[in-house]
This record gives structure tokens, C-alpha cells and sequence, in this order.
């Protein structure tokens, strides 16, 4: 292990942690998954109600690090081209030009995401699961830190198109923020009074130290017992009453890349069952598919998993 390289990370974790958190108040755990999928590699989905803070995470996120953030709002209209690019015939040179579009950037917010149609939507997946895009019958590869937050309402919610399971399968995580308490409301409240606290962050780290923040957790140990665990949780999803699809191998590898993070983050050199029970429901819930029996029963995703937790047990 590389004591020098883990300690530096910790503290470009550290001063992360600290500036969106004088941005976003009472969501420490939603921040510090948030970090834990931009250090494993992954990309996040935030689901949750209108004004509860999503892009204002998200914008928090991308104005702490000195990158280059694009921010697209979906929308029933928008095309591929307009996340991709397109071709333009260059009538001087008689030859077309690719113009990049916005999904060639570091830090991507793919605002409302589900307000989208899915040919859209599929857009993301090259990007997301493979760092390129094919456009124009070439292969463009995207930048080394590349990560996506997207925003969606709830599904109920009218004019929204529910992602399908290859997408969902592409984040790492779903993270939730929920309303906040009235005491913390309130001090949201006072923090604006002369402006928004947004307006006050600056760059606390760069592209080189977010890379080095990413390579010293996968440098994280994992032991043959702990990954043995993570694919017993993943696996048992699949055995389930109730569960129509259950996670995939993906899910497995986003689950141990990410405990790697947290223990980094934590000043350990190795992964516990703690940190992967910590991030299982985040990790895995949102890629399962319920029956629609089990669905009126009342199930859901979040609880199942809970469930799988109890039931399956952690190497001591």
C-alpha cells in the first residue's frame, strides 16, 4: 500500500466532504456514498421529489473540482445528437466535422433524466459502461475522470419515461435525499437569506488529484471472504420470492469498488462487512425488477435487499 498516496486522498476526500456539506445540510450519508461512486469509477441516479436538492448536489459536486461540468437538461424533445454530437458539412473544406456534444466532459448532470424518451436515454449507455461513444462509425473516447449524475423524478410523476433495466443496471448507485427536518429546513432557510451558498464554492481539488483519488482505492484490499459475501448478497437477489430480475455481476463489481472508497475514506487499507453492508441498499436495490404480485403486496426493492442482509451472513 502506497501510505503517502492514501493519505493524500483522504484529504481530497476530506475537503469534498466539507464543501458540499456547507451546500447540502443533513444529507452527510448521501454525500459520502456520492463520493464513494465518483472514487470507485461509477455514476449515480439521484431519485426524488421536486426541490429537494438534487441539482443543487450535483452542481456542489462539479463546482468543488476545477473540471470541466456540462449540464443537460433532458426533455421530451432532446435527440441523441444533442448529448452525443454531430457531423457538419464544412462546405470550405468539403469534409464533415464532428461537433462534440455535451457528454464529452469530465463531470456530466443529466438533469431529469426520465423526462427523456428512451432512444435518448440509451444515448448514455456506450458513455456510461465503456468511457466512449460511437458516433459517425468512429470510436471517441471520453476523458479519464468521467463521471454522470443524473436526476430523475419519481416514475408516477406525469410526462416521465421509467429508465429500462440496461440503464439502471449502468449506475452504481441510486442515492435519495427525502425532506429534512424542520430545524434543518429552517437553517437552510437562513443560509439564503443574502444568497445562495452555491455561490460561494470554489474549487477545493483538480482532475489529477480526483484520478489519484480513484486509483488509491482500488489499491484498497478486498479479502477472498468479503467478495465471496458481496456475490452471495448479489446472487441471493436472484433466488428471491418476488423478484422478477434480480442484480447482475455489475452490481457485484460497483458493490466492492465502492466499499473499497469507503475504506479509504475511513483510513483503512482494507475492506469490512460494515462498509459493504453500508452501501448494499444504494448498490443493489434500484437494479432489481419485482413481480407485480409482489409489487400490490407491497414489497419493495429497499426491503428485499434489507431482508437479503439479515438473511445472509457476514464473514466475521
Amino acid at each position: 500500500m502506497n501510505t503517502e498516496a492514501n493519505e493524500a486522498a483522504r484529504e481530497v476526500y476530506g475537503r469534498l466532504r466539507a464543501t458540499i456539506g456547507g451546500v447540502i445540510r443533513g444529507q452527510d450519508g448521501t454525500v459520502r456514498h456520492l463520493l464513494a461512486a465518483l472514487a470507485a469509477g461509477g455514476h449515480v441516479l439521484l431519485e426524488d421529489f421536486p426541490g429537494t436538492g438534487k441539482t443543487t448536489l450535483a452542481k456542489a459536486l462539479a463546482r468543488s473540482v476545477d473540471a470541466q461540468f456540462t449540464r443537460v437538461q433532458f426533455t421530451p424533445d432532446l435527440l441523441p445528437s444533442d448529448i452525443l454530437g454531430v457531423a457538419v458539412f464544412n462546405q470550405k473544406d468539403s469534409v464533415f466535422e464532428f461537433h462534440e456534444g455535451p457528454v464529452f466532459t469530465n463531470i456530466l448532470l443529466a438533469d431529469e433524466v426520465n423526462r427523456a424518451s428512451p432512444r435518448t436515454q440509451s444515448a448514455l449507455l456506450e458513455a456510461m459502461a465503456e468511457g466512449q461513444v460511437s458516433v459517425e462509425g468512429s470510436r471517441r473516447p471520453l476523458a479519464e475522470l468521467f463521471f454522470v449524475i443524473a436526476t430523475q423524478n419519481p416514475v408516477e410523476f406525469r410526462g416521465t419515461y421509467p429508465l429500462p433495466e440496461a440503464q439502471m443496471d449502468r449506475f452504481a448507485m441510486q442515492l435519495t435525499l427525502g425532506y429534512l427536518e424542520a430545524e434543518e429546513e429552517a437553517g437552510i432557510l437562513e443560509a439564503q437569506v443574502a444568497g445562495h451558498p452555491l455561490d460561494r464554492v470554489t474549487a477545493c481539488t483538480g482532475v489529477a488529484e480526483m484520478v489519484g483519488l480513484r486509483r488509491a482505492a482500488a489499491g484498497v484490499a478486498v479479502s477472498a471472504e468479503l467478495r465471496r459475501y458481496m456475490v452471495d448478497l448479489v446472487g441471493a437477489t436472484r433466488r428471491t420470492v418476488g423478484v422478477r430480475l434480480g442484480a447482475s455481476p455489475r452490481a457485484s463489481l460497483a458493490l466492492m469498488k465502492a466499499s473499497q472508497a469507503l475504506a479509504l475514506f475511513d483510513g483503512l487499507d482494507w475492506v469490512t462487512p460494515d462498509h459493504v453492508k453500508e452501501l448494499a441498499i444504494s448498490v443493489i436495490a434500484h437494479r432489481l425488477v419485482l413481480d407485480p404480485q409482489a409489487e400490490y403486496a407491497g414489497r419493495s426493492n429497499r426491503a428485499i435487499v434489507e431482508e437479503i442482509l439479515r438473511e445472509v451472513p457476514a464473514p466475521a
